[in-house]
Order: structure tokens, then C-alpha cells, then sequence
């Protein structure tokens, strides 16, 4: 039947067709208010969609059981893995409510969840815009701007030094005539436009991200070059001509180069680009037009290094510390860092971690001077091929000054031609962090002078690899040589084998029990060795049991392993006389001892919350260790059906007596659900069971900070020499900095600290979503941000501090978009908001 006939149908119904329609409304709603009673929510939502479309006034009041409707569905269709039915049920309710900031959040949660972080931030920007008052989008938006476009942009485009002299190279290579050129991994498209101004006559630029490629292109055209400027969105690996560029180039610039040199692809990228994309190199003493001829900025580099002392780095990558509240970590749980480097490793891991080593909290002390590990050139495509081949290079660094060898330090300068330099080296104004290799699996780590350390280095898999790292003691190798040479007279010729077999078993003896290597984040090894962290917990667990049962106080495992072996013996003790044990549930993020400690406090039956199994196993081991019977220790997610479901009763009959939350992520910031999770915990305490922490609460100065501003926004056009680009990327700037260290954060204190908010897990009346806080200026200066920590109370006298020196957290910062003058004496009032987990502070003028 044509669509022709069926309106002329309609039509000579006419108010029969609007009775019969308004029927078939009501009995859709009727049936979709039934199918949410029965939790039958993808039936529900196919009667909404139908009432929508055929009743188009009635959105506004259905509006939010719709909503609700699509959530619950969106979550079925998740659970069952069919994810093009979810995303089709979102753009059919974004296509009724294209406005809808809700549904725009939501879809970008499904599409962040599911990797599509681009796409994700699109949603969350949109929803932001249609209603900036939404905490819930901006927090999501914030959170994928800092995965979008990372923090360094910033950074590097507020350089001038650093934007000076790549503008001033590439001004002079178009100017000896290198007129057509390439810019690889063009970010926001600032080189391509410094050869578009130096006068290049094509210029081509790749960019593989998505969010950069489009901010890229808003840029070119802001600054009215978007006729000059070819702009590719793609890896330039996959590049052809003539497809994509006509014809090879003379010029390629790049700074795909991070704190190790290699870590971003340059040598892969740059050994393509000589093979496919650039015109043959200039040989030595030919002076022809530059234009017949390929060449690269950067030309060349020589990568620096330097062995370190550094009590920072240590106690993020190495365990220093033996016991902890008690228990004792036996040598056969080896922890690591995933920046250890191992020569057998499997799998490509980035073999480095990155600091900026003038900002380090304490400094570091230079065991060495500085050597050359390396140079490459970047104009030599042999050299290029061979950098990945090559066998690792063994280097010996004299010990100048006495301490622990805690790191190799590395940096690098970038020679863009033999007239222009960058150094990323700790003592240059720059804004590069330097790379850091932590030297772990030492006997010993304290070295003097007369010691050489000892390193193999290397370009494998696009990394700068500096791993074997050992100590050479020459007097004490002289002494092993003498010794050996004054007794082979001793050893008779046909005894080779034999004294082999020994010498393998001297330096190899068996390790008396199973060895486990346990890979920990660097937050995870600052936590261990936290000790106020853990004899904190130990005495606010013990406070809590001791409470519940006085008598029971202090019965050790000792006591345990005596009614194992009474038991054993045939002895009368009896299951009906072991009382029921304290349930103790650690639901922290990744690696924890707390029920460890919590096992030693008498009748305790610990859950871990730990996922992965090389963390299991270091439990277990470490458990034996201590010599807790068997099965004292219960790992929780063996016993629920998945992380989401953590928060449920140890047993049907039974509660827990401590609950223990992660309160604070590691970057500063308040965990998210925290307070969700917290009004679950107290359903599931008995009598006098607690939350730890039980509160927290929330401190903040004023500052004045240049960094942070340069940290969190491009400053105006000057910095980036006239190019208009800070309005673009700036719409990427997220109002908290994370990851903070206040201690060695350049920055003016202009007030006191004071108290911002309280989040009480106990007792949630205490809690206020909304507060004004007076806060008293005492130094004249201009307010740039507000940082922020928190004292976490387990009880009322038990307090752990996120900013102390001992602390595993970082702080954060709230950076405000425009600084305050401020005077000595004057008030400022901040407004504070919670909402969910996040937080807002902002200046009431």
C-alpha cells in the first residue's frame, strides 16, 4: 500500500483516526508503566518509544520515567554484551531529546566505558554546554580532557624558548629552500604553521588523534592558513603518494619525542619517511638547491645520562622496609615497579618513569657526572635501521660521591640543525621532565668513590632501554682475581666440570621456598612503605575489636597455631569452642596488607579485595610467612559474582565488623561513588562495627602559582609567537590539577590552611552538599589556585595526613580561570559544592 493512500485514509477518517490514536497512546503507557512494574524494561522502553512518536506532546511528562526506562535497559544490553542494540536505543531517544543533557552524559559513559573516548568527550562537551551547572558531565568531561589532550600540550606551547627555536630552524630551512614540507604528529598544528609563515610553498600535516586532528584544523583556519595547510588525519606510516601528498617533500619536522628520546616512534616514523615520503638526503659537500634534497628537524641527538641518589624515586619503586605494623615480608616476595626493565621481557613496557627532577620533593644528589649514552642522527637512514639492531652497549660510569643508588637520570638534547639546540636537562628553564630508570635487584645498593656503575644500553621496540644495571667494586674483583690466580695450581685439569658445577652452585643457591615476583604500581610501593598508614590501621582495628570484645583483646596467631597443634595432638579442644571469628572486609584499590595486620589481631577472618593474581599469590606467601594458619586469609572476589556486588554480607547470618574504603584516589581526588559505597558499609556493620576512615576532612589554601596557570592553560598568543591557538585548546583545560606535590610546588602561600568540607562516613548527617568558607588573607599577591588534601580520621585521636612527607597521595589543585588580586588583611569567601564524589570550589565575589 502506497504512503499516498494511507494519509488519504487517515484523513477521511479524521476524528476517528485521533480517537483511535489516542487510544493506542493510553494503552502503550498503560503497558509500559506495566512492564517497569515487572522489571521487563526493554518491553517498557519499546512502548515509550512508540507513545513518543505518536504522541510527540506528551515528552515533557514522560520525560524522566523514559529516561529511567533507557538507563535500565541500556544496563541489560551491556551486561549482554549487545552493544549496537545500546547504542541504537540512545540515538533514538537523543533523536526525541536532541536537548536532553541526561541522555547526552549517559551515552558518552556507555561510549567512554567501551573505549571511544573521542566520541565519549563529544557527548560530555555537549551536555556541558546545554546545562554548564551539570557536575556529573563536567566531572566526565574533565576526565576525558586529560585523556584527549594531555597536559603537555600546555606545557609545551606555553615554551617560548622552546617555540622560538623550532620557529627560527624551520624559518631557516625554507629560507636555504627546503620549500615543501611534512610536519609528523602535528598536535595543534603550531610547526606546520611556522613553515606556512617562513614562506614553504606546501605543507602537509598528519595527526593520529582525533580530538587533535579536528582542534588542529579550527586552529589553521583561525589563523587563516587552511589554504596552505594540508591537514591528514592519520599515523604517517600510512601515507602514500601520490594518494595522499603528491610527491616526496624536502623538509620533515617533528617532536614526536618524549622524556626517553625513542618512547613516541620517532626512529619507526622517521626510517618510513626517509624510504617513502622525503627526497634523498644531501651528501657531504654538495651545496645544490635544498629543494632537490630531504632533511629532518630534528637533525640530530645526544642523549645524557646520570647515576642518582634520590629518597623520592626509592620510595616509589623499591619496598625498604622489612616489617610493616607487624608483618613481616619474607625474601621470597620480590617487589618490582613497572619500570623495572628486564632483559627477558616479554611484553613491550614503557622501561621508564618520567620526573621533573628540579621539582622533586628532597632533590637528588649526582653519584656520577654526567656521561653520553648516546647520539643518533636523524639525517642517516642506515643509522636509523641500525639503532633497533644493534647489540646493547655496555657502559662502566665512575663513582664520584658516596650514597644509595636509588635511579639513572637521562636527558637528552634535540640538535635541530648546527645552529639550534633544545636541552631537556633538569637544570634548563624547560618544559620536558626527564626520564628516569629505577635501579631495583641490587644486593646492595650503597656505592663510593672508586665503584663503577655498570649498564647495558639499547633501542629496542622504540624504547631507549637502560637495564643489567650493577655495581663494579675494582678492588674487591682485584681481590676475587688475586685469590683465584694464587690457587689454580690447586685444581687439576680433569676437575673443570666438577669446579664449574660448584662455582654454579655458589652463586645460585636454592631459594628455600617459592619465589614470587610481584609487580606493584609506584603508588602501591609508596603505600607500603607508608608506616604511619599501617600502625595507624593496626591501632584503630585493634581500638574497634577490643571494643566489641573486650576479653578477646591482643589473642595473637600464636594462640591460633597453639589450637592447631592441641588439636594435632589429640587434645580435647574442640570446634564448638572456637568462637565465631571478626569479619574484617579491605575493599582498597589494588595492593594492601591491611588484612594482613587485621589477621594478627586476635579471632579475625581478613577479606582482601585484590584482583590480580601475582598479588594473590604475594599474599598468600606472605601470609605463610608469618605463619597464619591456612585459609585465614579469604579473597572476596572468589566469593562474589563481580566487583560491582563487593559490598554484601560475609555470610547470610553474619555482619562485618570493620569495612575498610578507599576514600582517596592516589591523584587527590575523592574516589568516586565513595559516599554510595559508604551508605551500603553501614547496612552491613554489627553493633558497633565501623567504616574506616570514619571521616574526612578537606583542607585548602590560596595560593599565587606561574606553574600551575602554565600547567593548565595556554597563556595568551605571545607565548606561541603570535599564533592564535590558546582559544582552541583552552576549551580542553580542566579547572583540578591532579597529581600534585605541595611541598616542591613553585607557589605562594597567601593564606592559611582551612577546613573546606567534612565527608562522614558514619554518620551522614553531619555531611553538608553546600558551604561558604571565609578564608582570611595574610600575604598580599594574586589568587592563581587553590590546593587542596585531607586528614582522614579512622577515629577520633587516629588521624593520617595525604600531605605529609610520608604520604603515598599526591595533593590537587583547583586553578581558577581568571587570578584575584588580593591584599593582606582582606577575606575571600569560597563557595564549596559535593555533589556524588565531586567537588567544586570557586571564589564568591
Amino acid at each position: 500500500m502506497s504512503n499516498s493512500r494511507l494519509r488519504s485514509r487517515r484523513d477521511a477518517g479524521g476524528g476517528a483516526g485521533a480517537a483511535g490514536r489516542d487510544e493506542l497512546v493510553s494503552r502503550s503507557l498503560q503497558s509500559a508503566e506495566h512492564c517497569l512494574g515487572v522489571q521487563d524494561f526493554g518491553t517498557a522502553y519499546a512502548h515509550y518509544l512508540l507513545v513518543l512518536s505518536l504522541a510527540p506532546e506528551l515528552k515533557d511528562n514522560v520525560k524522566e520515567t523514559f529516561q529511567y526506562t533507557l538507563f535500565r535497559w541500556a544496563e541489560e544490553l551491556d551486561a549482554l554484551n549487545r552493544i549496537q542494540d545500546l547504542l541504537g536505543c540512545y540515538e533514538q531517544a537523543l533523536e526525541l531529546f536532541p536537548d536532553d543533557e541526561v541522555i547526552c552524559n549517559s551515552m558518552g559513559e556507555h561510549l567512554f566505558r567501551m573505549g571511544f573516548r573521542d566520541e565519549a568527550a563529544g557527548y560530555f562537551h555537549k551536555a556541558v554546554k546545554l546545562n554548564p551547572d551539570f557536575s556529573d558531565a563536567k566531572e566526565n568531561f574533565y576526565r576525558v580532557a586529560n585523556w584527549l589532550v594531555e597536559r603537555w600540550h600546555f606545557i609545551m606551547l606555553n615554551d617560548t624558548k622552546r617555540n622560538t627555536i623550532y620557529n627560527a630552524a624551520i624559518q631557516k630551512a625554507v629560507c636555504l629552500g627546503s620549500r615543501s614540507v611534512l610536519d609528523i604528529g602535528a598536535g595543534t598544528g603550531i610547526l606546520s604553521m611556522f613553515a606556512k609563515k617562513a614562506g614553504a610553498h606546501s605543507v602537509y600535516a598528519c595527526e593520529l588523534s582525533k580530538t587533535m586532528y579536528e582542534l588542529a584544523c579550527d586552529v589553521v583556519a583561525a589563523n587563516k592558513m587552511e589554504a596552505g595547510i594540508k591537514l591528514l588525519h592519520m599515523k604517517s606510516l600510512d601515507i602514500e603518494i601520490p594518494k595522499h601528498i603528491p610527491e616526496r617533500v624536502s623538509l620533515v619536522v617533528t617532536e614526536t619525542v618524549d622524556a626517553g628520546l625513542f618512547g613516541e616512534g620517532i626512529v619507526e616514523s622517521l626510517i618510513h619517511a626517509w624510504e617513502h615520503l622525503l627526497l634523498q638526503p644531501k651528501t657531504k659537500g654538495e651545496s645544490c638547491n635544498c629543494e632537490k634534497y630531504g632533511k629532518v628537524i630534528p637533525a640530530s641527538a645526544v642523549i645524557f645520562g646520570m647515576a642518582v641518589e634520590c629518597a623520592e624515586i626509592r620510595r616509589q619503586h623499591r619496598v625498604g622496609i622489612k616489617d610493616i605494623a607487624g608483618i613481616h615480608l619474607p625474601t621470597n616476595v620480590k617487589f618490582q615497579s613497572p619500570a623495572y626493565s628486564s632483559v627477558d621481557a616479554e611484553e613491550t613496557v614503557e622501561p621508564y618513569t618520567t620526573e621533573k627532577m628540579s621539582r622533586v620533593p628532597g632533590g637528588y644528589l649526582a653519584l656520577t657526572e654526567c656521561f653520553e649514552i648516546m647520539t643518533v642522527d636523524f639525517n642517516n637512514l642506515q643509522e636509523l635501521k641500525s639503532l633497533a639492531t644493534k647489540k646493547p652497549d655496555k657502559i662502566g660510569i665512575p663513582v664520584i660521591k658516596e650514597g644509595i643508588l636509588d635511579a639513572i637520570m637521562v636527558w637528552f638534547v634535540l640538535q635541530l640543525d648546527d645552529e639550534h639546540s633544545l636541552s631537556t636537562s633538569p637544570s634548563e628553564e624547560t618544559c620536558w621532565e626527564q626520564a628516569v630508570y629505577p635501579v631495583q635487584d641490587l644486593t646492595d645498593y650503597w656505592i663510593k668513590p672508586g665503584d663503577h656503575v655498570m649498564m647495558e644500553v639499547s633501542c629496542q621496540d622504540c624504547y631507549l632501554r637502560i637495564q643489567s644495571i650493577s655495581v663494579l667494586d675494582l678492588e674487591c674483583e682485584m681481590d676475587v682475581a688475586r685469590s683465584f690466580t694464587q690457587n689454580k695450581d690447586l685444581l687439576s685439569l680433569g676437575n673443570e666440570a666438577e669446579l664449574c658445577s660448584a662455582l654454579a652452585n655458589l652463586q645460585t643457591s636454592k631459594p628455600d621456598a617459592v619465589e614470587q615476583t610481584c609487580v606493584l604500581e609506584s603508588t602501591e610501593i609508596a603505600l607500603l612503605n607508608n608506616i604511619p598508614y599501617h600502625e595507624g590501621f593496626k591501632m584503630a582495628m585493634s581500638k574497634v575489636l577490643s571494643s566489641l570484645t573486650p576479653e578477646k583483646l591482643y589473642q595473637t596467631m600464636d594462640t591460633h597455631c597453639q589450637n592447631e597443634m592441641n588439636s594435632g595432638t589429640g587434645q580435647s579442644n574442640t570446634v564448638q569452642n572456637i568462637p565465631e571469628p571478626f569479619y574484617v572486609l579491605d575493599v582498597s584499590e589494588g595492593f594492601s596488607i591491611l588484612p594482613l595486620i587485621a589477621g594478627t589481631l586476635g579471632q579475625v577472618k581478613p577479606y582482601s579485595s585484590v584482583e590480580k593474581d601475582q598479588h594473590r599469590i604475594a599474599l598468600d606467601l606472605i601470609s605463610e610467612a608469618n605463619h597464619f594458619p591456612k585459609e585465614t586469609l579469604e579473597f572476596w572476589l572468589r566469593h562474589v559474582e563481580d566487583e560491582s556486588a563487593m559490598l554484601q554480607r560475609p555470610k547470610s547470618d553474619k555482619l562485618w565488623s570493620i569495612i575498610i574504603l578507599d576514600v582517596i584516589e592516589p591523584s587527590g581526588l575523592i574516589q568516586q561513588e565513595i559516599m554510595e559505597k559508604a551508605a551500603i558499609s553501614r547496612c552491613l556493620l554489627q553493633s558497633g562495627g565501623k567504616i574506616f576512615p570514619q571521616y574526612v576532612l578537606m583542607f585548602g589554601l590560596l595560593v599565587e602559582s606561574q606553574t600551575l596557570l602554565e600547567e593548565n592553560a595556554v597563556q595568551g598568543t605571545e607565548r606561541t609567537l603570535g599564533l592564535n591557538i590558546a582559544p582552541f585548546i583552552n576549551q580542553f583545560q580542566v579547572p583540578i590539577r591532579v597529581f600534585l606535590d605541595l611541598s616542591s610546588l613553585p607557589c605562594i602561600p597567601l593564606s592559611k590552611p582551612v577546613e573546606l568540607l567534612r565527608l562522614d562516613l558514619m554518620t551522614p548527617y553531619l555531611n553538608t552538599s553546600k558551604r561558604e568558607v571565609k578564608v582570611h588573607i595574610c600575604k598580599s599577591g594574586r589568587v592563581t589556585a587553590i590546593p587542596f588534601w585531607y586528614h582522614m580520621y579512622l577515629d577520633e585521636e587516629i588521624r593520617l595526613d595525604t600531605s605529609s612527607e610520608a604520604s603515598h597521595w599526591k595533593q590537587a589543585a583547583v586553578v581558577l580561570d581568571n587570578p584575584i588580586q588580593v591584599e593582606m588583611g582582606e577575606e575571600l569567601v569560597l563557595s564549596v559544592q559535593h555533589h556524588k564524589s565531586n567537588v567544586s570550589i570557586t571564589v564568591k565575589q
